[in-house]
């Protein structure tokens, strides 16, 4: 079996050649459930690489033939408010992509797209889907839009428009970590590659095989290697780090129940966690990450870091 580049990797550094198109395409059908063409790949966080980005965050702004714009984002660090910043995604490519003076009904289509390599939320599943529909609240009924409504939305985007679902943004979050190997649809086999870094012989989703010669390691060039060797080395780093928030939180929230029984209250847990993150916090000031990065992955205020 072929050693494939991480796809976080390509999308960062192979998948935006428009001879690579098809590997984004099939990914995209086979979890939207309907036939995607990728016109452009439009300017994202990720092509603005810099040496303070330690987030191990990746982005793709897409613009499909049929005017949308798909946001795909793969984040492997913790953030605790990373439902925030997708909502806010949504709504910056929503603003921009609105011209001045254009009416309302010419907002862009938005559909964000998030795999993710953390604990994110509370759930059984791995593939979660959002949407925006709007309930009766005495007769239980959904808001449909009017003859006229529709008219106007299906010639401005060329589909059919029952309610406004098809208008609004739609949202997908896929949990990598929850995903439990069991291959019971195309979409899965995405998923397990996205997993594992492996794409089996036997696969058939839409694009997947093309990704399994696309994305070999011995395809790339001698500078391509160098680049994609650090970046796996940058990985091993988080994953360090990743263990050192753990160890530090579980210290300190012993620590923190001890004193909380010896003063006689309750606070113990809480003020153990906050010394888990004051450690955290100090050990990435040391390291150089900014007081914005520090406040994404330990929860302190900006605040309370900089008084460190």
């Amino acid at each position: 079996m072929s050693r494939l580049v991480r796809f976080d990797w390509a999308i960062k550094y192979l998948l935006r050649n428009k001879a690579n198109f098809d590997v984004l395409e099939g990914f995209l059908f086979e979890l939207l459930k309907t036939p995607i063409q990728i016109e452009t790949i439009l300017e994202s966080e990720s092509n603005k690489n810099h040496g303070a980005d330690k987030s191990n965050r990746v982005d793709l702004l897409v613009k499909t033939t049929g005017g949308e714009r798909i946001i795909i984002e793969l984040q492997c660090s913790v953030q605790w408010d990373y439902l925030s910043r997708i909502l806010y995604g949504t709504a910056k490519v929503i603003c921009e992509y609105l011209k001045k003076g254009e009416s309302y009904r010419h907002i862009v289509k938005v559909i964000s797209v998030s795999i993710v390599f953390f604990e994110l939320g509370e759930g059984r599943d791995y593939l979660y889907r959002g949407t925006t529909a709007f309930k009766g609240l005495h007769y239980g009924d959904t808001l449909a839009f009017n003859p006229k409504e529709r008219e106007i939305y299906e010639a401005l985007h060329a589909v059919e428009c029952q309610t406004p679902e098809k208008i609004f943004p739609e949202y997908y979050i896929i949990k990598i970590t929850q995903f439990q190997e069991r291959v019971k649809e195309k979409v899965d086999e995405w998923i397990y590659f996205l997993k594992h870094g492996e794409i089996k012989e036997e696969f058939t989703a839409k694009g997947i095989q093309s990704a399994a010669q696309k994305l070999d390691v011995l395809r790339l060039s001698e500078e391509e290697r160098r680049i994609y060797e650090r970046y796996e080395e940058s990985l091993h780093d988080e994953a360090s780090f990743n263990e050192m928030m753990a160890h530090e939180t579980k210290k300190a929230r012993t620590e923190g129940r001890e004193e909380g029984r010896e003063e006689g209250i309750i606070t113990g847990e809480l003020s153990g966690d906050m010394k888990a993150c004051i450690r955290i916090a100090k050990s990435l000031k040391g390291a150089g990450w900014s007081n914005q990065e520090i406040a994404n992955h330990t929860g302190l205020s900006l605040d309370e870091i900089k008084k460190l």
